[in-house]
């Protein structure tokens, strides 16, 4: 018997049950636990138990009202909170109770200094992160280690936990049932954009090098399916000479475009014109799509008007200008490097870029007002890495590395097992691909990348990895100094402190990723973390061996770094966690953290 629309739709809930929930709340009160206490947000004192598992002992955290928490917890460098999930324990009055994210945040709420107006907006967000654990648990019970064996797209839709840091990882607010079942990167669901016609006068259109209008259009395109858009405007009295193609995100069309900006498309200054023939898939950051039956065509980048992990998830047509030259410039420098180019180390380029201007909310734009629907109708296109890839290489993010399964089995164990190489000596091969050149990049051209687990694709031949290739380049990188720069380029010039500008290794790659990694191979009997870290330096020192007139200035090997901490920065602002214009006035810190790599440094 077919089932009816009401009961599909109660279907499609049917992972929000007790038991996966309960699993859900053990997973988010555990992380945030370990990365509150991190941010020193929280500080849990010693308690009394029996010997835990691994080295752990036992810690606990009042937090008023009689409520207290308990649980087996290592702290590793970088005061790495490694918190045993089935060790975490409630209590109220003295009386065991059921773990309840909602009620952990609503408790901590003074500790954590979420403002009033913006605590349930939070709590909104820790929800949806319940929520999509719970459905991944649900739906995904892929195998860890064969993930480890499988192709960039099979990894991109099997990840789980998202970013390893920030606790409401998983908001999307605006997102319903269907929306996640269609649309979220965990379902792995092909998708068929929406191609919009946009007024020619209203839309500007920004190509970066060896591309143009037309080249753009029909190699992502095809003629054939840009005759079909045609002939659509023609049909409408419409002249397609008048118009630019612009790729939609289903959900944007639906909620956004035919509402938010109908009076745009009641005038034909935008014009449905079809779906795309190709089929997408949704990525780790959840607006950009990844063409299944053309891998070598673009990414395709997409404006998303929903509240995730701090950000309206936008593109600005007026940011997006000079992403092209950006890509070019930063492309030209690190291809022009002998030590990068020995390394495999590149860029994936955005190679073009298209905005919408006609609407009212930009004409508020010329009276000097900001509002985030100016960030609504936008797209850039991206370099695939598939054309890059040799026979026998793959691809994955590089976010994969932290992956674990359901039932706690580890991707990078995986990786590590099929190499044929001992964990410290394929840590060493990553480490050269990754970090070397990110420190590299830094010291001899004073250019920082956003190097998390998303924004790099790491390149591996057989399970070991050889190379590594950044993406989001346009919106994440930072050139510090004065060091000359095309003019339509300068927002990404930085003027910070050499201590500043080196938490850009410090910050976004020891304690961002690699902090992570480290306990993800400790738990795994594979490399403990105390040998971890000397890896590290090991490959630090390496490139000062080679270079070491750009370690005269810069000292890696520092006693301590500022810790800079992501989840102050949702907690304080959950709708614009940073200024994009302005970053690192934003960044929120709590003291210093010991540099895990000091004691291991060059004689002093």
């Amino acid at each position: 018997m077919t089932a009816t629309p009401t009961e599909q739709r109660f279907a499609a809930a049917a992972h929000l049950e007790p038991a996966a929930m309960a699993r859900a709340h053990r997973h988010v009160v555990t992380k945030a636990l370990s990365e509150f206490a991190h941010e020193r947000l929280v500080t849990p004192g010693p308690a009394e138990g029996p010997a835990g598992a691994s080295g752990r002992t036992w810690w606990k955290l009042p937090t008023g009202d009689g409520v207290c928490y308990r649980f087996a917890a290592r702290v590793l460098p970088l005061e790495h909170w490694d918190v045993d999930p089935a060790s975490v324990t409630r209590t109220v009055d003295g009386a065991e109770a059921p773990l309840d994210a909602l009620a952990l945040i609503d408790e901590l709420q003074p500790d954590l200094g979420i403002p009033d107006a913006l605590l349930a907006t939070y709590l909104e967000e820790v929800s949806a992160t319940l929520a999509g654990v719970a459905w991944k648990l649900h739906h995904r019970r892929a195998d860890a280690r064969e993930l480890a064996r499988a192709d960039l797209q099979t990894v991109e839709r099997s990840m789980t936990e998202g970013h390893p840091a920030f606790v409401a990882n998983n908001g999307r607010i605006g997102f319903g049932l269907a929306d996640t079942a269609a649309y979220a990167p965990e379902a792995g669901e092909p998708v068929r954009l929406v191609w919009v016609a946009a007024r020619r006068e209203h839309t500007h259109l920004a190509c970066g090098d060896g591309v143009d209008e037309g080249l753009l259009y029909s190699g992502q395109l095809g003629e054939e399916q840009l005759e079909r858009f045609a002939r659509r405007l023609r049909e409408l009295g419409l002249d397609p000479a008048d118009y630019r193609y612009l790729p939609v995100h289903p959900w944007q069309w639906e909620h956004r475009l035919a509402v938010t900006f109908a009076a745009d498309v009641g005038r034909r200054d935008l014009v449905p014109v079809g779906r795309s023939e190709d089929r997408y898939q949704a990525q780790q950051s959840i607006r950009t799509f990844f063409d299944l039956d053309r891998p070598d065509r673009h990414y395709v980048k997409t404006a998303l008007a929903i509240q995730n992990m701090g950000f309206l998830r936008g593109l600005s047509p007026a940011y997006m200008r000079p992403t092209p030259a950006i890509n070019d410039w930063v492309a030209s420098v690190v291809r022009s490097d002998a030590e990068l180019a020995g390394a495999g180390f590149d860029v994936l380029r955005e190679l073009a870029a298209i905005g919408y201007t006609g609407d009212a909310y930009h004409r508020m734009a010329a009276r000097g007002i900001r509002s985030p629907y100016q960030r609504m109708i936008a797209a850039l296109w991206r370099e695939s890495p598939v054309p890059r890839l040799a026979a026998d290489e793959r691809a994955m993010t590089m976010a994969a590395l932290l992956h674990r399964d359901a039932e706690g089995r580890s991707l990078v164990g995986g990786l590590v097992a099929d190499s044929g190489l001992g964990a410290r000596a394929w840590v060493r091969r990553y480490l050269d691909a990754y970090l070397r050149p990110v420190v590299h990049c830094l010291l001899a051209h004073d250019l920082a990348f956003m190097p998390h687990g998303e924004n790099v694709i790491v390149v591996l031949s057989g399970s070991t990895p050889a190379r590594v290739f950044m993406k989001d380049v346009g919106e994440e990188v930072a050139v510090f100094g004065d060091r000359p720069l095309p003019a339509e380029i300068e927002r990404i010039r930085v003027d910070e402190p050499d201590d500043v500008r080196l938490l850009s290794v410090f910050t976004d790659v020891f304690d961002g990723f690699l902090r992570y990694l480290s306990a993800v191979l400790d738990g795994d009997g594979l490399l403990p973390a105390d040998e971890f870290w000397p890896v590290v330096a090991e490959c630090l020192l390496a490139h000062r061996a080679a270079h070491p007139e750009l370690h005269e200035r810069f000292d890696l090997f520092a006693p301590e770094f500022a810790h800079s901490c992501l989840n102050r920065l949702q907690l304080r602002n959950t709708l614009q966690m940073v200024d994009l214009a302005d970053q690192t006035s934003s960044l929120q810190y709590a003291g210093t953290l010991a540099n895990p790599v000091a004691p291991f440094g060059p004689r002093r």
